[in-house]
């Protein structure tokens, strides 16, 4: 689709293409307040999850999973937000977020207003953490595919 900011290839300080597949990609997101902040999206520019076939659910979801997975143990995040809105951006792809108690949003979602200021100590140990999870998430895939 014209314009769509996820058909596009990445931008500059945007992230970093983890991985991509036929069908799907992983990304890095380049994000100062959220270390280790990954996007799934689905190449094919389709704006619902309905509109994928079975087989295509199944393979992108075990893949966001896969993802999941790699934050948590790379991370060690309180917990690990999973998100697919699509309003703004009316393309598949689905938010993993490691989420911290200290974080600059927390408890409301990352889209909300600030809430805190974690310390720059810990983004900064956070941010050196986020530098192991493409390596991670490659190795996890390549079990798979």
């Amino acid at each position: 689709m014209e314009n769509c900011v996820l058909c596009a290839d990445l931008k500059p300080n945007e992230g970093e293409l983890v991985w991509r597949g036929d069908d799907c990609r992983v990304i890095l997101v380049s994000d100062d307040d959220l270390p280790g902040f990954c996007r799934v999206i689905w190449n094919r520019h389709q704006a619902d999850m309905t509109e994928l076939s079975h087989g295509e659910r199944e393979h992108l979801m075990g893949l966001v999973f896969l993802v999941e997975e790699a934050v948590r143990d790379v991370m060690q995040p309180s917990k690990v937000n999973l998100a697919a809105l699509g309003n703004m951006v009316p393309h598949i792809h689905w938010h993993v977020i490691p989420r911290f108690k200290d974080d600059a949003f927390f408890p409301g979602s990352i889209w909300s207003v600030r809430t805190q200021e974690t310390s720059p100590a810990i983004l900064t140990e956070r941010r050196k953490a986020a530098l192991d999870l493409p390596d991670v998430i490659r190795g996890l895939i390549s079990r798979l595919y």
